[in-house]
């Protein structure tokens, strides 16, 4: 199978990492593959805030936790094996990943909702490279409700997070794939 097309259909969202760190210019080389990403007008309008701080990540926590559990609260019934599971974690927002990527672009005219998402792709299939495992948390954000959390991650005035992408060597081996539906596809020849 062609190389690029086997990683992107082995790529997983892993939620339990070793503690083990990430060398440094392997994260590099991972952040710079997100760089590559397409961008409209060349505008590369983002940026990159890489967090390892054991304590910062745990301050994040503490400070998403509020907006997590509301957020968690109104889930449907059918999420409710998940919410057990995820209320009994010290950690259900980061799940202990030993590094979080906030990729950041602008929130409001060209660039940020169209190319931001595909610089968490290209960050995630690079990762997936390396054997590394990632997950894009959407809930990762509710720590931005915190001044202070904000503050260190130097968000600016109409800036928005568009990861933050967890990163870490899995515990075991890389979750298995779901069956995916075939594809819909209408071909106009």
């Amino acid at each position: 199978m062609n190389p690029i097309i086997d990683n992107i259909k082995r790529r997983r969202s892993v939620r339990e990492y070793e503690s083990k760190p990430i060398p440094k210019d392997i994260l590099e080389e991972i952040i710079d593959a997100g760089n590559y990403a397409p961008t409209g007008a060349g505008a590369q309008g983002w940026r990159f805030v890489v967090v390892e701080s054991e304590s910062f990540r745990k301050k994040m926590v503490e400070a998403g936790l509020p907006a997590y559990k509301q957020w968690l609260s109104k889930m449907p019934e059918a999420f409710q094996q998940i919410r057990a599971q995820r209320d009994m974690s010290p950690d259900p927002i980061y799940y202990f990943a030993p590094a979080i990527v906030f990729v950041i672009g602008p929130g409001e005219g060209v660039g940020g909702d169209y190319d931001c998402p595909m610089v968490c792709e290209n960050i995630m299939l690079a990762a997936r490279s390396f054997g590394i495992g990632s997950c894009w948390v959407f809930i990762g954000q509710f720590a931005l409700k915190d001044e202070e959390v904000k503050k260190a991650l130097e968000i600016k005035h109409g800036e928005k997070v568009y990861g933050p992408i967890l990163l870490g060597y899995p515990k075991g081996d890389f979750p298995q794939a779901n069956p995916k539906k075939p594809p819909v596809i209408k071909w106009i020849e």
